[in-house]
């Protein structure tokens, strides 16, 4: 699942003609003090603070890693139904499939059996109801001047939303993704998260989420952890705190016993300052986007790849930077940057290519590298690669972050491949961010976001180790 930010005519198309809802805006306190999550891999009105808020000092949940990303599940309704959802920092709103029989997702075949992809039926709990047009969120999740948003459509214009006089159910939305489109309504329930001082489980009212019953390549729900109005941080209050993770490597997938933590609040920042932290860009574009800058990539001990300009900061438009977002798996860099970057590898590793892989799997550089005793993990003399953000802040990814292997180990060799990605595969680098941050170079690495101080940042750490002590 690789979100990015550009939506594309097709999308348009299919949203229109396929699922009969319009285009809609996409992506975009009371103080508690923290809160701990746990990750799986795999109108002038304000904006309503839920009541009971307040009391939540710290909140833990687990994460597990699945296929490609990072899911928790989300305890929601009355009586609670559990709904896993991946976490998206590159995005706002908060959704889960809505209906067992009814939720129809197109193209998303290979998610058929997928243990993970679970339903929430509003008409189960008693404490549902549809959020009203004239709620802040609304308007949010409609802030489109398209004369064929839903909004528009039946009655409730933006200047109708910010006057606060629309007395119907919020119109149903649409939102988009750079590889998939969702539609449904925006729903308000009970969500409850536990709290770790005291250890608890708090209730959430009022917390607002899209209840979605068609989606186009979104098989599974998602929560939202930018910074706009929506997302799950920011309605919980904790958008003036921070939030921080430590994903599991590839090999936990699914496995039931450990997970990693995702901490919310006064705790995720609190007495971290032995990480190394980069200032935390403010997009003109995209504010809702976790930006950071990058200076330069080095290969073992070569010297560094220096980046072009739209990855340290943004032109005139407001384009370029580089994101950082759980919701991409992995690493992109623009052209012809990325191609500099491939070609440095490639004069410092003397293994054997494995063409056919190269072919098949669509990732540049892939090697027949030796392995003791059929051993992935082994030790190879592959070469690092640091990231050297600004502020002097550097990161070397840790073995398995950067070339990953592709299958079982044969003849005491395995195929490893460069899991970077070249932007120009998806997007068009002159608009939008020049580049992202993927999930996959953070494993290992304890992130965190202190949005109170504006920075990001990096450390390299076992994180099942963080795991079993949490």
């Amino acid at each position: 699942m690789s979100l990015s930010i550009i939506t594309t005519f097709k999308f348009f198309l299919f949203l229109v003609a396929t699922l009969t809802f319009a285009k809609s805006h996409a992506r975009e306190l009371t103080n508690p003090k923290s809160l701990v999550l746990g990750l799986t891999y795999s109108s002038q009105s304000t904006i309503p603070t839920p009541k009971s808020a307040t009391r939540v000092l710290d909140m833990t949940e687990p994460l597990k890693e699945v296929r490609d990303g990072y899911v928790i599940s989300l305890n929601l309704g009355t009586p609670p139904q559990f709904i896993q959802v991946y976490l998206d920092t590159g995005s706002d709103l908060t959704w889960v499939p809505c209906g067992n029989l009814s939720f129809d997702c197109l193209d998303c075949n290979d998610y058929r059996n997928n243990k993970f992809a679970t339903s929430f039926s509003p008409s189960r709990s008693s404490s549902s109801s549809r959020d009203s047009c004239s709620s802040s969120f609304c308007m949010d999740i409609h802030s489109s001047d398209n004369p064929f948003d839903p909004c528009t459509m039946s009655g409730c214009s933006l200047s109708t939303l910010v006057q606060s006089t629309c007395s119907r159910p919020c119109p149903s939305f649409a939102y988009t993704y750079g590889d998939g489109i969702v539609a449904g309504t925006l729903t308000r329930d009970i969500l409850r998260v536990h709290a770790s001082k005291p250890s608890s489980t708090q209730e959430i009212t009022g917390f607002c989420f899209g209840c979605v019953g068609a989606t186009y390549r979104e098989p599974i729900g998602i929560a939202g952890f930018g910074k706009g109005p929506l997302s799950l941080p920011s309605q919980l209050g904790f958008l003036q705190k921070g939030f921080s993770h430590c994903f599991l490597p590839f090999r936990y997938a699914n496995n039931p016993n450990i997970s990693s933590p995702l901490i919310v609040g006064e705790l995720a920042i609190t007495s971290k300052d032995y990480l190394q932290f980069t200032p935390m860009l403010k997009s003109p574009m995209y504010p809702n986007f976790y930006y950071i800058g990058l200076e330069a990539i080095t290969v073992g001990n070569t010297t560094p790849t220096q980046v072009p300009l739209n990855l340290r900061g943004f032109d005139s438009d407001g384009n370029g930077g580089m994101i950082i977002d759980s919701g991409t798996t992995y690493t992109h860099l623009p052209e012809p940057f990325y191609s500099q970057v491939v070609e440095t590898l490639e004069a410092a590793i003397t293994y054997p290519r494995a063409t056919q892989v190269e072919e098949r799997s669509g990732f540049s550089l892939c090697y027949r590298v030796p392995c003791q005793s059929n051993n992935i993990l082994g030790a190879d003399d592959l070469p690092p690669i640091t990231f050297h953000f600004l502020k002097n802040a550097s990161l070397t990814l840790p073995q398995g972050n950067s070339f990953y292997a592709m299958g079982a180990p044969s003849n005491s060799t395995v195929v490893k491949c460069l899991l970077f990605q070249s932007m120009d595969d998806e997007i068009d680098h002159h608009y939008g961010p020049a580049g992202v941050f993927g999930s996959f170079q953070q494993q290992n690495v304890e992130v965190v976001y202190d949005l109170d101080k504006e920075r990001i940042g990096f450390q390299v750490a076992d994180c099942a180790m963080t795991a079993v002590s949490s």
